[in-house]
C-alpha cells in the first residue's frame, strides 16, 4: 500500500510543469522595462501573456501614452530581430512584404524580403494604411507565411506583430477589416497615467540627461527560449468545465441581442491560450475561473460589434462583455 501512494505521489509530481525559469525570466523582462515605463503594469502583463500564447497585439490609446515604446522595450529585452514599419496611406504590399527584382548578372528574378521578415514587427498606426495594404497582413499573421510568385516563404519563430493605432483621429485612416481585427489575440487600451504616476515620468526624464530611454534595457532572454516557453505554456492544465465556461461566454455573444456580431471560435481558442499565459504568469499549471476572466475582455473587445441602437445609448463593447461574464456561472 505504501509503494503504490508512494508511486502515485511520483506520478503526481512528474505530471507537474517546472514553470520557474519562465517566472525568472518574465520578473527579469518586467524589471528591465520598469526602467523606463511607469505604470502599466496590467498593459504589460498582457503583451507578456501575449508573447507567451504567440498571439499577435494591437495597442490603442491616444498620442503619447507610450504605446510605441511599450513595444520597443519589449523587444529590447529579447535578443532577436526587429523591425520597425511605418503604416502610410501611400505604403505598398510590397513595401513590407517584398518584391523580386532582375538580377541582370544571372538574367533571373531574385527575391528581395521586406521589413515583415523578422521576429517582432512593431506596425506604428496601422489604421492609416489603406485595405490592400492591410490584405498583405493577412496570411503572415494567420499562417507565418509569405507567397510570392507562387513561391511560400516560411516565417522565423518566434513571429509576433504588435500594431498601434490612435482611437482619436479619424483623418487619414481607414478603419481595419474584421477579418484583420479578429488575426489579433489581443486589443489592449493603454489609459492615461494617474498623477502620482505622472510625476514619476517626469523624474525619470529629466535624470536621463543626455542618455536615451533605450540604452539602459539590458537582452534577458533568447528566442529560442521563447519559442520554449509558448510551448510550457500549451502544456498547461485546464479542466473540461473550465473549457465549456469559454465556451458559453461566446455562445452567449453570437445570441446576445445588445451585439450586431458576436465572437468566432477563433476567439474561443485566443481565451484557451491567453488564460494559459496568466496562469504561468502567476506561476500556476493551471487554469482557474480568474485566468479566463482576465483574457475575455482583451481577446473580445475587438471581436465583438455593439448594435447601432445600444451603441448610440453609450453602451460599450467593455460594457457588454461585463454583462455576458456576470450573468454566467462560474465553475466549481
Amino acid at each position: 500500500m505504501e509503494n503504490i501512494q508512494e508511486n502515485t505521489e511520483n506520478l503526481q509530481f512528474e505530471s507537474r510543469l517546472d514553470l520557474s525559469l519562465l517566472t525568472q525570466k518574465v520578473q527579469a523582462i518586467k524589471q528591465e522595462v520598469a526602467k523606463v515605463i511607469v505604470g502599466q503594469d496590467k498593459t504589460i502583463n498582457q503583451i507578456l501573456a501575449s508573447l507567451l500564447s504567440n498571439g499577435h497585439i494591437l495597442l490603442e490609446g491616444v498620442p503619447g501614452v507610450a504605446k510605441t515604446l511599450s513595444a520597443k522595450l519589449i523587444s529590447q529585452t529579447i535578443n532577436m530581430g526587429f523591425s520597425r514599419i511605418q503604416f502610410t496611406p501611400d505604403l505598398m504590399p510590397s513595401d513590407i512584404l517584398g518584391t523580386s527584382i532582375f538580377n541582370v548578372q544571372n538574367s533571373q528574378f531574385e527575391f528581395k524580403k521586406g521589413p515583415i521578415f523578422s521576429n517582432m514587427i512593431l506596425i506604428d498606426e496601422i489604421n492609416r494604411a489603406p485595405a490592400k495594404t492591410q490584405a498583405a497582413l493577412f496570411e503572415v499573421m494567420e499562417e507565418r507565411q509569405v507567397t510570392i510568385d507562387s513561391h511560400t516563404y516560411k516565417m522565423d519563430q518566434p513571429f509576433i506583430v504588435i500594431a498601434t493605432q490612435n482611437p482619436i483621429e479619424q483623418e487619414g485612416t481607414y478603419r481595419l477589416p474584421e477579418a484583420q481585427l479578429d488575426r489579433f489575440l489581443f486589443k489592449i487600451n493603454i489609459e492615461y497615467p494617474n498623477l502620482e504616476e505622472e510625476i514619476q515620468i517626469i523624474e525619470k526624464e529629466h535624470t536621463l540627461v543626455d542618455q536615451t530611454k533605450l540604452e539602459k534595457i539590458d537582452k534577458v532572454i533568447q528566442p529560442e527560449e521563447l519559442v520554449a516557453f509558448q510551448k510550457l505554456v500549451k502544456q498547461i492544465i485546464i479542466e473540461k468545465n473550465l473549457m465549456e465556461y469559454i465556451a458559453k461566454i461566446i455562445a452567449n455573444t453570437r445570441t446576445n441581442p445588445l451585439l450586431y456580431l458576436g465572437a468566432s471560435p477563433r476567439a474561443s481558442i485566443a481565451i484557451l491560450n491567453a488564460s494559459k499565459a496568466f496562469a504561468a504568469l502567476n506561476n500556476r499549471d493551471f487554469v482557474t475561473p480568474e485566468d479566463i476572466k482576465e483574457a475575455v475582455y482583451p481577446v473580445l473587445q475587438h471581436r465583438i460589434i455593439v448594435s447601432p441602437e445600444r451603441e448610440m445609448e453609450g453602451m460599450t463593447a467593455k460594457d457588454i462583455i461585463y454583462q455576458i461574464v456576470e450573468s454566467i456561472d462560474i465553475p466549481r
